[in-house]
């Protein structure tokens, strides 16, 4: 017992001792490493995307290999999104995540800080001071209903009225995640509120072995549902939905044509306060790295 203890002993001081450094666009592979090894799968264009509009950070072993990631997004001054905590089989339970996240929460300043949790990672979340404030299933299928027809595709000139409704949504600045979101996804579609102006709008980004739909953004439920048949109709293959605990009617609408739930994740903001802006008219968000 007593050697053991000096041998755990050793490692903790090991592990406090290796330092957090940035991640940038060329440590994608080594991203995609760990993430597989962690059957996350080899999301590359989302990594990609992740590390280019935010800030990653990660801890190496001496070895040179990384063992442990996240990635914060900045949303302007007001909210920060944490994401793609990942660390290695054979360094868990060693601290290293909560290192990463409380580095991230720091650097993200006075900004509401925000991510969404996997069962496994819950725990650790709320040992850091994060709080529930909801949850959403991930629904997945091949879409078998028929498009709407009430949408448009966006053009360039829309990239400002559409930043501009979302941030009364979001209640934070996204643009410039929206600007780099353009060209990021498979498509993007409005919808006019007859007025000149837009009611809402939506998007889809190929993954994997899915195409994710999202953000949706509306001003109601129905053109929520509208938005999102104009995308999932277009779209050969599985399409993948996040969908929040307090939309029953969206999930059953899905599930209604092929597109099922799935895996479960909660919804998490550090400290009492609430996310800013009117989530009455979130009605999925970019990736659930994002929100």
């Amino acid at each position: 017992m007593p050697g053991n203890y000096r041998t755990a002993a050793a490692r903790g001081v090991h592990d406090r001792f290796m330092l957090i450094r940035e991640l940038t666009s060329d440590d994608l592979d080594a991203c995609l490493d760990l993430a597989e090894s962690r059957r996350w799968g080899r999301e590359e264009r989302k990594w990609r995307f992740l590390l280019e509009g935010g800030e990653g950070y990660g801890i190496t072993d001496p070895d040179g290999t990384l063992v442990a990631t996240t990635v914060l997004t900045r949303y302007g001054s007001r909210t920060a999104a944490v994401s793609m905590v990942l660390v290695a089989e054979r360094r868990e339970r060693r601290g290293l995540a909560g290192r990463l996240v409380r580095h991230a929460v720091e650097r993200a300043g006075g900004a509401t800080v925000f991510l969404n949790a996997t069962a496994m990672g819950r725990p650790l979340y709320e040992r850091l001071g994060f709080r529930v404030t909801g949850a959403a299933a991930m629904h997945v299928g091949v879409f078998g209903g028929e498009a709407a027809g009430s949408s448009r595709a966006a053009a360039p000139e829309d990239l400002k009225a559409i930043a501009d409704l979302d941030a009364e949504v979001a209640g934070a600045d996204r643009s410039a995640m929206l600007e780099r979101y353009a060209d990021f996804a498979e498509e993007l579609r409005v919808v006019e509120d007859g007025r000149g102006g837009i009611a809402g709008y939506a998007g889809r980004w190929r993954n994997v072995a899915n195409t994710v739909v999202g953000p949706v953004i509306a001003a109601d439920p129905g053109t929520a549902r509208a938005l999102i048949a104009d995308l999932a109709a277009r779209t050969p293959g599985p399409v993948r939905v996040e969908v929040a605990d307090d939309r029953p009617e969206l999930a059953a609408w899905l599930e209604a044509r092929g597109v099922a739930a799935g895996m479960r994740t909660s919804d998490m903001v550090l400290g009492a306060g609430p996310l800013p802006g009117d989530r009455s008219r979130f009605f999925a968000p970019v990736m659930s790295a994002l929100g």
